[in-house]
């Protein structure tokens, strides 16, 4: 550790005194016999103003991300970033960069979808970009409104194994590995740890990676994302609804809150949400749909992607939310754990949060009767119950758990729409999908 350093967030309370930074080079301007550097540290950008240039000297042939170390005075300056300079300054060169850069990290990096792949090959450069590193600050701050949100109203954390010894779940899209000679897979999701947690602590949550082996190159999907895993039990469909309405209300001002500035570099609006997020079925969205668009929906099983972006669209104008919570599934669709409604077999208590146009959200009161889950598991899924993947979960049941229910929910989709961008992967630190491992 550097002694007495000084960062840029502190250097306002330092104006007059001689200070020490240090951080990387950034830009480097050269203007009438004056050099003006641009050096980021942890906080942001400093300006140090080199008023003959000697000291500037002792850069020459150097390139950004050189790694400084500079003692000078703290000077009031408004044209400069943070409206604070360092004039005098002394430089010393801690780390000389040789390399000239692949891409300028000193200018908006280009999204467009073309340029994508150019985006993602110099990540590891380009998060460099103070604008870019925004999204990533953004995305930790979502993460940790989530923990203090779940945190504050009961709900225990916990971490589940990612290597299973089979697909639980159903359906094709796992990655296979070879586990010491046994046939192993990456989770899908935390689904019948979370429930089995229920047993133990009644409301728990967990983040964690999730994968996926889906081949589809959408801007919604990836192979690997995070993914908020939430389970509460003594709960019915209307209060899982509720709780979790109130979690994306808070998320987002939260993140408003702490991350204003990261946003504002994005020109992200703030989203419109009301303190009860609007609820509808999914055979009134195709009616709707269906009467104000040329396309026929009505009697669909899901939600088309141009339906989602149009039922927001509705639900902004007339519920005056950016958000919608979608229910009454079809109980065709429904995974063997999910409840079928008591009222209406033909449905699940099952919801899907849409906000922004994209599902950010699914979530479903649980089967916890043990004789019934087994009846569905055999019925819907084919599963024997004892097969290991099934028997310890289904032990949870055996020896009594609540009614309960529970949501997924993806944070990169989250943060791409809270930020607007285009492409959930641009929200993924280093993104996976079916072309991409590195870097």
């Amino acid at each position: 550790m550097i002694k007495s350093r000084v960062l840029s967030s502190e250097l306002k309370n330092n104006v007059g005194k001689n200070v020490v930074i240090a951080g990387w080079l950034y830009k480097k301007r050269e203007l009438g016999g004056m050099t003006f550097l641009i050096v980021r540290d942890r906080d942001g950008l400093i300006q140090v103003l080199d008023d003959k240039s000697k000291e500037s000297e002792k850069l020459k042939g150097l390139y950004p991300g050189t790694v400084l170390i500079v003692e000078g005075e703290v000077v009031e300056e408004k044209r400069a970033p943070g409206g604070i300079e360092i004039h005098d300054p002394k430089l010393k060169i801690e780390v000389p960069v040789e390399f000239v850069p692949p891409i300028e990290i000193d200018k908006p990096l280009s999204h467009d979808s073309e340029n994508l792949d150019t985006l993602f090959d110099y990540r590891v450069i380009g998060l460099r970009n103070v604008k870019e590193s925004a999204v990533f600050k953004i995305l930790a701050e979502v993460k940790d409104s989530m923990r203090r949100f779940l945190k504050k109203n009961d709900f225990v954390e916990f971490n589940s194994p990612k290597l299973l010894a089979g697909s639980t779940e159903g359906g094709a899209e796992v990655f296979k590995l070879d586990y010491f000679g046994k046939p192993a897979t990456l989770a899908q999701s935390a689904q019948f740890y979370k429930q089995i947690m229920v047993g133990v602590f009644e409301r728990v949550f967990e983040i964690n990676p999730t994968y996926r082996a889906e081949r589809s190159a959408t801007t919604r999907h990836m192979t690997e994302f995070m993914h908020l895993d939430v389970e509460m039990g003594f709960i019915d469909f209307e209060g899982l609804i509720n709780i979790i309405g109130r979690m994306l209300k808070e998320i987002t001002e939260q993140v408003w809150e702490n991350c204003e500035p990261e946003l504002v570099s994005w020109e992200a609006v703030k989203p419109v949400l009301p303190e009860e997020i609007p609820v509808m079925t999914l055979a009134d969205i195709h009616e709707k749909y269906s009467a104000a668009n040329e396309q026929q929906t009505i009697g669909e099983k899901d939600l088309r992607p141009d339906e989602e972006r149009w039922i927001c669209e509705y639900a902004k104008e007339k519920f005056g939310s950016e958000a919608v919570f979608v229910i009454e599934w079809p109980a065709s669709e429904m995974k063997f754990y999910h409840k079928l409604n008591e009222k209406n077999p033909n449905i699940a208590d099952r919801f899907d949060l849409i906000f922004r146009g994209v599902e950010i959200c699914t979530g479903s009161m649980r089967e916890h009767r043990y004789d019934k889950l087994i009846r569905q598991l055999k019925d819907l899924a084919g599963g024997d119950p004892e097969n290991p993947g099934f028997k310890y979960y289904l032990q949870a049941f055996q020896f009594g758990m609540p009614p309960h229910g529970g949501v997924g929910m993806g944070l990169e989709r989250l943060t791409q729409k809270i930020i607007g961008l285009s492409n959930v992967k641009e929200a993924s630190l280093f993104p996976r999908d079916m072309n991409r491992l590195a870097p």
